[in-house]
């Protein structure tokens, strides 16, 4: 075990959480401040997609309060995707006193390519999912009634799939943790694969809009994602028995 697996009682790792929470909490805290600095920025960023709507697409304010929450309200997710790599790095600390030396090292690569993965889920949200889901929903309008969106409804549907999106593309730096601690084996991930690209489809009809078109470009990469969680659990596991033959 790490040499910080010294004995703890349980309030001690109370405390220990606590503090983790709120240096996590101070993370986003501070991304939300940056990004509430650049917010008119970003907002021309997001709101950018609706320029390749081929139908009327017009965001409007229907509350006095309305733009001053969706700068908040975008503020604290920027926080979140700005802090993500202390959180990450606040929650490995926290466990890394049950983990084994070998286990610890793993910390900086798990860091970035958690980040790297979210960003990556993001990207393609904003790239290929709204552009399609946005193109989609303006498309059944009828008559004259005008496509008016409010712009609190707009950043809130758009939010949701990029983070939705980035949680995705977590599959594999989750299937590395249970791997490394033994919960997930290759063996269970290929028994299940039909299973999963089931669940896989069913997910991807939920997140983009009832086309077969969006579904199958959301289907695509989750089942890739799913493939690369399986060569990662192949070769945690793979490690893990030759240290385990080492030792003996």
């Amino acid at each position: 075990m790490s040499n910080g697996s010294l004995e703890m009682g349980f309030l001690d790792h109370l405390e220990e959480f606590r503090w983790r929470i709120l240096k996590s909490l101070a993370a986003v805290v501070v991304g939300a401040i940056i990004s509430f600095i650049f917010i008119d920025r970003i907002m021309e960023i997001l709101i950018a997609p609706t320029d390749k709507i081929s139908d009327q697409f017009n965001l409007q304010v229907l509350k006095v309060q309305g733009m001053f929450m969706v700068k908040w309200g975008l503020s604290f997710v920027g926080g979140i995707i700005l802090g993500l790599p202390v959180i990450t790095y606040q929650l490995w600390k926290f466990v890394a006193p049950g983990l084994y030396n070998s286990e610890i090292k793993f910390i900086l690569p798990i860091i970035i390519f958690t980040y790297l993965s979210f960003l990556c889920g993001i990207l393609f949200a904003y790239f290929v999912i709204i552009p399609f889901s946005l193109n989609f929903f303006t498309s059944m309008g009828y008559g004259d009634v005008e496509n008016n969106i409010s712009i609190n409804y707009y950043f809130s549907f758009i939010t949701w799939l990029m983070m939705g999106a980035g949680i995705i593309f977590e599959m594999p730096i989750v299937s590395f943790i249970l791997s490394a601690v033994g919960i997930l084996t290759p063996r269970f991930l290929r028994k299940y694969r039909r299973h999963s690209i089931v669940a896989i489809m069913v997910l991807s009809a939920f997140i983009t809009p009832p086309d077969p078109v969006s579904m199958l470009i959301m289907t695509f990469p989750l089942i890739v994602l799913y493939e690369i969680s399986i060569f990662v659990s192949v070769v945690v596991v793979r490690a893990k028995k030759r240290k385990e033959s080492k030792e003996n």
